[in-house]
Formats: structure tokens, C-alpha cells, sequence
């Protein structure tokens, strides 16, 4: 048995010849195979204008990206399917288990490793999950049912409350434990320091494992002097600043259950003597902060994304400049900038440029030394730029 089709329109498969994954609900010949026809989550045999098979899909006919290709392969039904999702986890957790020495990594990024839609954390025994598309969360039990058989996990958390999941017109709303049982706190060892995370109603699925890379890189510019930490969290840049050598870090957030672990976290690293925290919006305690003379060897600056939709883009493209300015103000001469942006509608290019406009009106001049990206358990495919997310410049300001 195969699954129904869906054909595209003449010469709209190139882009996925060439190795993308998604189809745009223009690029449908809706004659031929109406898109209404179709139920969420369907799977789907991918067809070329002429008929020719392109591969197994799933679809979605509410979303802009109506399909995402699963398998290049025509794959012959139910049981084949459940046999690719088994396989390309496991290619999945040999990648990781190379990479890393302690099981705390992102397991499946979506896209990346094959699974559009699918997202796993793993904490040590316990995996947290994030399904954004109709046609993963169709396939929700046999997902389970393989990183069971994977890994013997002692329990698996659907996190349900993604942006994704409301474009795909998905319910959003509480946890939910799938198998096993999850605690409320997670740990997480990185850059030999160990950090309590909430996993149940933290921000993602809890830590943000893109960053890894970058943040061990933040331990060459500490030197000993002071470090502003605009977007703490639970402390990840901050506590790392701490134990490279800073004499001073103060570490500002918005949420006060977010600052309690983190000066949990301090402690627990021994770290506390010289970690101090600030709860309030960022840009308020910034401003304040300069109002006040205050001045650090190095500021970082890791906020969320300001541009969700392509129609944000211009105020988004304003609050980070608006971020930046404030944060070089606060530099000393000859410090450094650490600025982060996780938007994916912000080109690299123009992140820069953002930069550079920020630094402009201050007199101040920027040397950009680094740059930084996800890390490698956030595999990126090479005809997919847009999935190349995460940008982070490491900045000279004199």
C-alpha cells in the first residue's frame, strides 16, 4: 500500500531535487490533487508535475508550508515509516554520542536530522520533546514508542506550548509526561559547571543547547574584569563568565523564578561570591545601568527572538539595534560586545548591518572578531540556509 498523492505543479519540484524539504501550498497542482482533499497530518506521496514520484510527505493544507518531505523514497506504508523514524533517530543519537561526552544535548533538530517538525532535549535520562507540525504529531506514539526503544528513558515530556505549533493550528497548552515519569528540574553539565533547569515550564524545553559552543568561546574575552549578562536566564553565559575569572558579573532578567536557579546554580558552583542579580526588563535596566555611569569589561546580550514573523521584521530590526546601542554604551573602551540574535527572518547580513548602525551615532567603533552559529547537534542541511538560525558576533568597541 502507498499513500495517496499529491502533485506539484510543472517545475516546482527543482528546490526539492536540489535538497530542501518543504512545499508551498502554490506550488500544488490543487487541480489535480486539491489541497482540501487532505487531512492534517496525511501522509502523502510526493509527485512531480509529470507524475514522477518525488518521495514520501506529510501535509498540512492550513500551512503556508503545505508539506514536508520525510523520505525521498516512496515508502510502502504505515510499518515503513515507523521503520525510517526508528532509523534516522538512531543515526541521530550516533551523531551525539561522538560529539559529546555526557548525555545533555539536543537529540533531534527537526529539519536536520531528517524529522521536520520534531524536536528532542535530552537531560540525562529524560528527553523533552517539541512537535510543531500536524504530520509529527500524528506519528506522536511511534515516535515515543522508538526513543523508548532507543534509549530506555526514564521519562519523556511533550512540551506543547511552541510557535510553531499555533501555525499549524495545533492545541497548545500544558506538558504533558508521555512515558515514564519527569521531574520538575532537569540537569544539565556544561563547560564544567552544573546548572538546575525547569524543564516543565521553562523557556523551551528548558536550556538552550544552540548556544554551547559559543558560550565556552566567551570564556577567551573574560579576562578578570566585569561582566554584564543582559538576558540571564538560568545563568548559562553568566555563570561561565563567572568561572573564566570575572571579578563581577551581574546577570539581569525579566523573570524572578528564572534568577532563583540561577543564584541556586551559582551557589551550587561556588560561584555566588561573585555573581549578582537584577530582575526587570532588560532595556529598563540598561538604560538605567548607564544613567547610573556604570561600565563592564564585557557585555552579553542573548535575547529572545524579536522577529517571529516576517511582519515583525521592521520593529524587530529597531529593538535590536535599540538592544545593541544600549549595550555598546555600556562597554568600556577596548571591551567587548557579545550579541546574539535567534530570529530566523534576520539574515546574517543584516545583523550586521543592525550593528553597525547601532555603534554609528555613539562615535564608538566596532571591530567585529567572531562569529558564531549553532552547535553541531543542531545539524543544519546545505540547501536549507533559512535553517542556519542562530547568529552571534563577538565585538571589539573602542
Amino acid at each position: 500500500m502507498t499513500f495517496p498523492p499529491l502533485r506539484l505543479k510543472r517545475n516546482e519540484e527543482r528546490r526539492l531535487r536540489a535538497g530542501h524539504l518543504w512545499v508551498f501550498s502554490n506550488e500544488v497542482d490543487i487541480a489535480a490533487t486539491p489541497l482540501t482533499a487532505f487531512a492534517p497530518g496525511q501522509l502523502v506521496t510526493l509527485e512531480s508535475a509529470r507524475g514522477g514520484p518525488l518521495g514520501t510527505a506529510y501535509v498540512n493544507p492550513r500551512s503556508l508550508i503545505c508539506a514536508r518531505l520525510l523520505s525521498r523514497r516512496v515508502l510502502g506504508g504505515a510499518d515503513a515509516v515507523t521503520a525510517l523514524l526508528q532509523r534516522r533517530l538512531a543515526d541521530a543519537l550516533a551523531l551525539r554520542r561522538r560529539l559529546y561526552r555526557t548525555p545533555h544535548y539536543r537529540l533531534v533538530h527537526a529539519e536536520g536530522d531528517a524529522l521536520p517538525g520534531l524536536v528532542v532535549d535530552r537531560y540525562g535520562d529524560h528527553l523533552v520533546m517539541q512537535i510543531s507540525t500536524a504530520g509529527m504529531e500524528s506519528l506522536r506514539q511511534d515516535i515515543v514508542a522508538a526513543l523508548v526503544e532507543l534509549l530506555q528513558p526514564a521519562g519523556i515530556l511533550a512540551r506543547n506550548d511552541g510557535f510553531g505549533r499555533e501555525l499549524e493550528g495545533l492545541e497548545t497548552g500544558e506538558p504533558q509526561v508521555l512515558h515514564g515519569a519527569v521531574p520538575e528540574y532537569g540537569q544539565v553539565l556544561e563547560g564544567g559547571l552544573e546548572f538546575t533547569v525547569p524543564l516543565h515550564g521553562g523557556q523551551k524545553s528548558g536550556w538552550y543547547f544552540d548556544q554551547r559552543p559559543n558560550r565556552e568561546r566567551l570564556r577567551a574575552y573574560i579576562g578578570n574584569g566585569r561582566v554584564l549578562d543582559g538576558f540571564s536566564y538560568v545563568g548559562a553565559w553568566g555563570l561561565q563568565a563567572a568561572a573564566a575569572g570575572a571579578t563581577q558579573v551581574l546577570c539581569v532578567d525579566a523573570s524572578s523564578p528564572a534568577l532563583a536557579l540561577l543564584n541556586d546554580n551559582a551557589r551550587r558552583n561556588t560561584l555566588g561570591d561573585s555573581v549578582e542579580t537584577r530582575q526587570g526588563d532588560a532595556f529598563d535596566v540598561l538604560a538605567s545601568l548607564l544613567d547610573a555611569g556604570q561600565r563592564f569589561d564585557l557585555v552579553a546580550v542573548d535575547p529572545p527572538a524579536f522577529i517571529k514573523r516576517k511582519r515583525d521584521t521592521e520593529a524587530g530590526m529597531e529593538a535590536y539595534q535599540r538592544l545593541n546601542r544600549l549595550a555598546m554604551q555600556l562597554v568600556v573602551p577596548g571591551g567587548f560586545l557579545v550579541s546574539a540574535s535567534c530570529s530566523h527572518h534576520l539574515p546574517e547580513a543584516d545583523f550586521r548591518d543592525l550593528l553597525r548602525r547601532a555603534a554609528l551615532p555613539l562615535n564608538r567603533r566596532l571591530q567585529m572578531l567572531e562569529r558564531g552559529h549553532q552547535g553541531p547537534d543542531h545539524p543544519q542541511l546545505p540547501a536549507m540556509p533559512e535553517a542556519d538560525y542562530l547568529k552571534v558576533a563577538f565585538c571589539r568597541v573602542l
